[in-house]
């Protein structure tokens, strides 16, 4: 059977402090020579790169409907076959979105541990806390944690607000010395904060002082039989950006091109390195390429390969900040332009907001992918769209899909497990 203790780590909303506690905690937790395993609620391409250095291992996208039920199941099941712990980071506010941090709860009975930021506050933490242990009668609840507390008299004020029947797991301080920085799209990665280590050994130390420390009861995930998939990228060579750059990669997503028989490698185009000999396929996915605008455009040997890839008729799948290297131009919020690749006609703007974020479904001929959008710049082209995707739960038109010669490019950031064969289909350069 496929039982494992299990903890969710939910907050009543966003920035309450549940990625440096689930990181805390993987530490702690790692450190006392456990093995632990961490998910992350919904599309998260920043929180996992510090969730897997905290706990040594791949962190993998739960959601009910990008992922699917079982195929939600099925990576909980894998993990409780090896881990002594696993742990999932919700998403938001416990209840927010469609579906929730809470009915993946639900789904499975994992309990849920809160933790509520209680700086400036007081007896209200009891009702926050009450109403998230009752606003649903099938969400189990293990407890509240209190971060950002000032003062151990604070703590007292709030573990004594807190209705009886609701377990108190201890108290968090105030302390920079283990909070983590962010930027317009959510947390800096982990290679790019250099004392990362420190701050989590510092938080599993201030976590080892509450009831987090003991591991919560056991959640059994059932087991799910390996399904052979056929190997529909027998052979095929992908070369995939990597670097501060471009980094926004599901785990997931590698292990399927290498299940359907794919040969992956890895190159730099922030190091200047040229896409690896006999790439026959290439994938630019998302990350920063604005950030590092100059630098790109000068890495004249890494420009010269992909140019010479497209040159050859080879496919290249370009997926958000991999569009936008593409692309003739790329201008910062603060209006500097840097010229691109010029191999995708148009050129792309940074915005001070958000310009699209959601859920969205691409429907082609292989199938049907999830998957879903998020950034901050828009796209000038006078492409016209090779497909078009729809938000998830209104059906409106979302991303365009563009084709031009071997080139596909999109803000979508797809789920490839949710279809193997439209993923293989892209690669082959056949699936419009």
């Amino acid at each position: 059977m496929g039982a494992c203790p299990a903890l969710l780590i939910a907050a009543p909303a966003s920035g309450q402090g549940k990625t440096t506690l689930t990181a805390g905690l993987a530490r702690l937790h790692r450190r006392r020579g456990r093995r632990v395993r961490v998910f992350k609620v919904g599309p998260d391409f920043l929180d996992p790169t510090i969730l897997e250095r905290a706990s040594g291992a791949n962190v993998y996208s739960l959601d009910l409907w990008m992922v699917g039920r079982e195929g939600c199941r099925a990576l909980l099941a894998q993990a409780a076959q090896s881990a002594d712990l696993i742990l999932i980071e919700g998403v938001m506010g416990l209840f927010d979105g469609t579906p929730s941090s809470a009915d993946l709860a639900a789904a499975f009975g994992v309990p849920v541990a809160a933790v509520i930021a209680a700086k400036s506050m007081a007896q209200t933490f009891g009702a926050l806390a009450f109403g998230l242990a009752h606003f649903r009668a099938d969400v189990p609840f293990h407890g509240v944690l209190a971060n950002r507390v000032g003062s151990a008299r604070h703590a007292q004020v709030l573990r004594e607000a807190l209705p009886a029947g609701l377990r108190w797991l201890g108290h968090i301080g105030s302390d920079d010395a283990f909070a983590l920085p962010g930027r317009h799209l959510g947390l800096h990665q982990a290679d790019e904060v250099a004392d990362l280590d420190a701050r989590l050994d510092r938080a599993a130390d201030a976590l080892a002082q509450t009831a987090l420390a003991e591991l919560p009861p056991p959640v059994d995930f059932g087991t799910t039989p390996d399904v052979a998939l056929p190997r529909l990228l027998d052979g095929q060579r992908i070369a995939i950006a990597r670097d501060a750059a471009f980094s926004f990669i599901y785990p997931a997503n590698i292990e399927l091109l290498e299940t359907l028989g794919a040969r992956i490698s890895y190159f730099s185009p922030l190091a200047d390195e040229p896409v690896p000999d006999g790439a026959d396929a290439l994938y630019l996915p998302g990350g920063y390429p604005e950030l590092h605008a100059p630098r790109l455009s000068r890495n004249a040997r890494s420009a010269a390969s992909v140019r010479a890839h497209v040159e050859a008729g080879k496919p290249l799948v370009a997926e958000c900040g991999g569009m936008l290297y593409l692309l003739d131009a790329l201008t910062d919020a603060d209006g500097a332009t840097t010229p691109m690749l010029g191999l995708l006609p148009g050129s792309a703007a940074m915005q001070r907001r958000f310009t699209a974020l959601g859920m969205q479904r691409l429907d082609g001929a292989p199938g049907t992918l999830t998957g879903h959008t998020f950034h901050y710049s828009r796209v000038s082209t006078p492409l016209a769209p090779a497909l078009t995707a729809v938000h998830a739960t209104t059906g409106a038109p979302g991303e365009r899909v563009y084709r031009h010669g071997p080139i596909v490019a999109t803000y979508f950031h797809a789920y490839w497990p949710s279809c193997p064969a439209f993923a293989a289909a892209i690669f082959h350069g056949t699936a419009f």
